[in-house]
């Protein structure tokens, strides 16, 4: 298990990391999630033992982190860190090797995992000549070929078409199946709805919300509909009883002002829109986000604020 109590990191002026805390259990996968900018690769490399807290504690199976921890964590990091001029499976050997792997055994893995990726074929090739989506799948292949108990995913799904990013989810969700340690951090909620058991949301390095995906939607989001259509649903938006409304290109996601129907916004689609589907559900991680960061946004402005009018707005009552 790999825990965080009261974690702080500053930077200057900046303090990137807030007081987290958290724990990341065997068998589950743990999401950190966050607007850009919120602490989430910081508190990554703190736990990689890249950077140090200020303060605090991280600890693995109650261990303090130290080098020789390393062996048993993989890390997958968001920006790129392979060595362009090496060949495909000669990398996967060496990152590997830097793990205490056997030749041979990392051999034989890299083998498996490069089939299952569809890389096979490029196993003797540099890694300069992969396209973006092929050079993150070989990352990805480099943070688990030792067959580590804590993975550390910080962004994965980047660069990845749609295709690699399902073989890349089967792939995480199986490191669950077998007990490891996943940290996953992310700030798609798509993502983190589709593979997280648990959440932690921060915002300017500190937590707005933690618990399970079930908890934090009852606790933070209200019922919303969600409407596949055919033809132009523009006009939702402005409808005196729908308090929020995000739309895509076929679809929209709905909330009603407290006290309405469902029943009032199909009968306002009805003859406008030619509609596909039409579900109450329980609302997305993506509008629970929405809300929470920009309640917090708003906070953060008014407080701003009354320091600018004197500290006058921050005094009333």
């Amino acid at each position: 298990m790999l825990s965080l109590e009261n974690v702080i990191k500053s930077y200057e002026t900046v303090r990137a990391v807030d007081g987290l805390s958290f724990e990341a259990r065997p068998g589950e996968i743990f999401g950190l999630i966050g607007p850009n900018g919120a602490g989430k690769s910081t508190t990554i490399r703190m736990i990689m033992n890249v950077i140090a807290p200020d303060s605090g504690s991280i600890r693995f199976d109650g261990e303090p982190f130290s080098e020789a921890l390393k062996d048993r964590i993989g890390y997958l990091p968001e920006e790129r860190g392979l060595y362009r001029k090496v060949k495909v499976e000669d990398m996967l050997l060496y990152l590997a090797a830097l793990k205490g792997m056997d030749r041979e055994a990392a051999r034989a893995s890299a083998r498996v995992w490069l089939e299952r990726f569809d890389l096979a074929d490029w196993k003797g090739r540099k890694i300069e000549e992969l396209s973006k989506g092929m050079a993150q799948k070989l990352q990805f292949i480099g943070s688990v070929i030792h067959d580590p108990d804590l993975v550390l995913f910080d962004e994965p799904f980047s660069g990845l078409d749609p295709i690699s990013q399902d073989l890349l989810l089967e792939a995480v969700l199986e490191l669950k199946k077998r007990g490891k340690t996943v940290l996953f951090s992310t700030h798609v909620m798509e993502h983190a709805e589709k593979l997280c058991d648990r959440i932690l949301l921060i915002r300017k390095g500190r937590e707005l919300v933690s618990g399970s995906l079930a908890e934090v939607k009852a606790g933070h989001g209200q019922d919303a509909i969600q409407v596949e259509f055919d033809g132009d649903a523009s006009f939702i938006g402005g409808l005196p009883f729908v308090a929020a409304a995000r739309t895509y290109p076929r679809w929209l996601e709905v909330e009603l002002r407290e006290g309405t129907e469902a029943d009032e916004l199909f009968r306002a689609l009805a003859g406008r829109v030619h509609v596909r589907r039409f579900e109450v559900m329980s609302p997305s991680l993506h509008s629970v986000f929405v809300r929470l960061v920009g309640d917090a946004a708003q906070v953060d402005g008014d407080a701003q604020g009354g320091v600018a009018n004197g500290g006058k707005e921050a005094s009333r009552d």
